[in-house]
């Protein structure tokens, strides 16, 4: 099996190079690329397989492109640009376009939501609508291109107040919303605009989540398309702060059937403060997570089709890992 190069966003300077051999079960860090301040987001080019964009969390916020070779050891910036705003949380590259979210800072939850707080912007897989959670409006703003070609604000799903979206994924024409604030994952049916979406059902991220007021968030949400391997759709989630020593919950939820949301697995992953999760590797066989706060990287292989994760592989030597990006093993 091939050697995985694996790009690691962070709260440093640095985006960091993994290399991840499933047939020893290995991690080790095989580079550096020191980039500016906070690059926690990472994604590649849909097209260019070595040409990776960041953002900088700044006050005068970058987005910047970077080019890999070498299996990810060598690495440089070929380009940047302001990113119109601070603190560029999330970006979306398009084969001719990248987008960024970018953190302003209404809604009652005062220490989070003094104003609007785009979390993430992603397009829909099918329907050209782009998707913006807006954690501090209790909205996910959606976009479609006016009659100039300009992304035009074109309506919105509402989730409960105080509720906080963060993250979205799609399924089966369904919009899927990890609610950070109240540690909610909710399931609105989801038709092209104009037809406004349903919402269909709200349920909590975890089985025994702690008495209120309390500091757990939830994080990142993924459904990776089935496959060959993995022939039934799951829902992975990622919470925040949990206070056991076990360290934060990966949660897995059934999606299959239509209206549903029920959790099937909770994975304790030793790690403290997960923020993102990614799947890659031949069908999405692997997903790796790592601690903000603690507990290292870890890569998981998906067991039992996709109803569990079993931990494979561990680096703990990496400071403030945010996200990654898989790069082509043949890069």
């Amino acid at each position: 099996m091939p050697k995985y190069p694996i790009l690691v966003a962070s709260y440093t300077n640095d985006i960091v190079t993994l290399e991840f051999d499933s047939d020893n079960a290995t991690l080790k860090p095989t580079s550096s690329t020191t980039v500016g301040h906070h690059p926690s987001w990472i994604e590649g080019h849909p097209t260019l397989p070595n040409i990776v964009y960041t953002g900088l969390e700044q006050s005068d916020g970058k987005i910047l492109a970077l080019k890999f070779e070498d299996n990810g050891k060598k690495g440089e910036i070929v380009s940047e640009i302001s990113s119109i705003g601070r603190d560029p949380c999330s970006v979306h590259v398009d084969k001719d376009q990248v987008f960024a979210a970018n953190l302003a800072g209404t809604g009652p939850d005062k220490s989070r939501q003094e104003s609007s707080h785009p979390h993430q912007v992603i397009l829909h897989p099918t329907f050209q609508e782009l998707f913006v959670p807006d954690l501090g409006s209790d909205v996910v703003r959606r976009y479609k291109k006016d009659s100039s070609g300009k992304w035009a604000f074109s309506g919105h799903v509402g989730v409960e107040l105080g509720g906080g979206p963060r993250h979205v994924a799609f399924y089966d024409g369904d919009l899927f919303t990890i609610l950070e604030l109240s540690s909610k994952v909710t399931r609105h049916k989801l038709p092209p605009l104009p037809a406004p979406p349903k919402f269909i059902i709200s349920k909590p991220t975890m089985s025994s989540p702690p008495p209120t007021p309390n500091e757990m968030l939830g994080a990142e949400i993924l459904i990776p398309p089935p496959n060959a391997t993995f022939s039934t759709p799951y829902l992975y989630l990622s919470n925040r702060n949990d206070p056991s020593p076990e360290g934060d919950i990966i949660s897995i939820f059934s999606i299959e059937q239509p209206g549903s949301l029920d959790l099937i697995t909770e994975v304790r992953t030793g790690l403290k403060h997960v923020r993102g999760i990614v799947f890659g590797g031949p069908d999405n066989q692997y997903l790796i997570a790592g601690g903000t706060r603690g507990g290292g990287v870890k890569v998981y292989e998906r067991v039992d089709g996709g109803k569990n994760l079993k931990v494979i592989a561990v680096y703990s030597d990496v400071e403030a890992p945010t996200g990654f990006w898989w790069l082509p093993s043949h890069l």
